[in-house]
């Protein structure tokens, strides 16, 4: 006796009813598989292995394979279909990840705090705990500066637990006050040093092709580039700087020549770093991209992962957002081979430290005599009671090959 599908048996309204369960089904385990994506990705922010990061998008990527397979098996009808296209998979992640931050929404309170005035929040931050001398100064730095800015600043001085949001005994709002301005004073310090570093990476990415390929306008031409839609996306942006800009170099050159665009050397000086990184990683030929690196010590990917360590701390310190005790969104890659001094203890990638050791590498480099170590040191001494842990510093951190050098 020939077997009958199990499908064949089942009644339209069964065949409905089978498949909603087997929706909702395939729902639930698609959401448990985004909170543990959430939780992984939570749990490795805070990891130090050097390989964090690859076994992290190993997991993701095993884990969308299964919910994959799961959608491929619930919602194919009961004749063979042909298989899913890239459109339709990036449909059915989308659909998913809008289902689950749907379902996280409606278990969401409402936000239901009131507006208050600087003098209230003054009497709110005394009724907590902390101490403040002269309450008009305070007003008048609540209005200046603002109480939502301030407060992450005020988040180490709470009392455990801090959702008591009640302040350790003795805190003053002049302590929350020295730590805002240390924040400041180590942005400012930093975005000065971080200009002489990008300055030296654009020269080089800019001019090491030129000296390799002997075309001046390599910048502009898709032959010396992998990926050309990444390349019109950098052309169409060259295209947009260099039609607006005001710059006196740039008008020299229009009013001078009848090229359609300057040397590549000219031309960079318009582009952002991230531009110039998407540049630097969509050449063609590894043999450029390895001179490069091997300028500065370094291997492509760790170059390319550093550039964007350095540019989103330049962006952080440009637009006043806090350095201080921040963990940051990127793991930045470890160097496995080095040519020049660097640091042989444990530090977590994702803290400010790691990233000022980055500038400090590049700057022994294009600089060997600076005075960074010098200003920091300055820095910290008229800040004694700034945690250097809060920034990612290790114990005896000066005692580092690329730190002791200059000592």
């Amino acid at each position: 006796m020939r077997s009958v599908p199990f499908h064949s048996t089942l009644s339209r309204h069964g065949k409905t009813r089978a498949r909603s369960v087997l929706r909702m089904a395939c729902r639930k385990r698609c959401i448990l598989l985004f909170t543990l994506q959430q939780d992984v990705n939570a749990r490795f922010n805070i990891i130090k292995y050097k390989y964090v990061k690859e076994i992290y998008f190993c997991l993701i990527l095993l884990a969308k394979k299964l919910v994959l397979s799961m959608i491929i098996r619930t919602f194919a009808s009961s004749v063979p279909t042909k298989p899913l296209n890239d459109a339709q998979m990036r449909g059915a992640f989308l659909y998913i990840y809008v289902y689950s931050q749907n379902t996280l929404m409606e278990r969401l309170p409402h936000f239901m705090k009131h507006y208050m005035t600087e003098a209230d929040l003054m009497a709110l931050l005394k009724s907590r705990g902390l101490v403040i001398s002269d309450e008009d100064k305070a007003v008048r730095y609540l209005e200046s500066i603002g109480y939502y800015r301030l407060s992450a600043y005020m988040y180490p001085f709470l009392k455990v637990p801090k959702e008591t949001h009640q302040y350790k005994d003795g805190t003053t709002f002049q302590q929350v006050l020295n730590l805002y301005r240390f924040d400041k004073k180590l942005r400012m310090l930093l975005l000065n040093e971080i200009e002489k570093v990008e300055i030296a990476i654009r020269r080089a990415i800019m001019n090491i092709p030129v000296q390799m390929t002997g075309d001046t306008y390599w910048l502009t031409n898709s032959v010396h580039f992998a990926n050309q839609r990444t390349f019109q996306e950098t052309k169409n942006t060259i295209d947009r700087e260099y039609a607006k800009s005001t710059e006196e170099f740039i008008k020299h050159f229009k009013n001078s020549y009848c090229d359609p665009y300057p040397p590549s050397w000219i031309l960079g000086e318009l582009l952002t770093m991230g531009n110039v990184n998407m540049i630097y990683r969509n050449l063609k030929a590894d043999k450029i991209r390895k001179r490069i690196s091997h300028y500065f010590g370094l291997q492509p990917i760790v170059l390319e992962s550093w550039i964007t360590s350095l540019t989103l701390l330049r962006n952080a310190s440009c637009h006043h957002s806090r350095v201080w005790n921040k963990v940051s969104s990127i793991m930045p890659v470890t160097p496995r081979r080095i040519t020049h001094p660097w640091i042989i203890l444990p530090a977590n990638p994702q803290r400010v430290y790691f990233t000022i050791c980055i500038i400090k590498y590049f700057l022994d480099i294009i600089s060997p005599n600076n005075d960074m170590l010098g200003k920091m040191d300055t820095l910290f001494s008229n800040y004694p009671e700034i945690d250097l842990a809060a920034l990612g510093f290790p114990n005896e951190w000066e005692s580092e090959p690329l730190w002791a050098q200059q000592m």
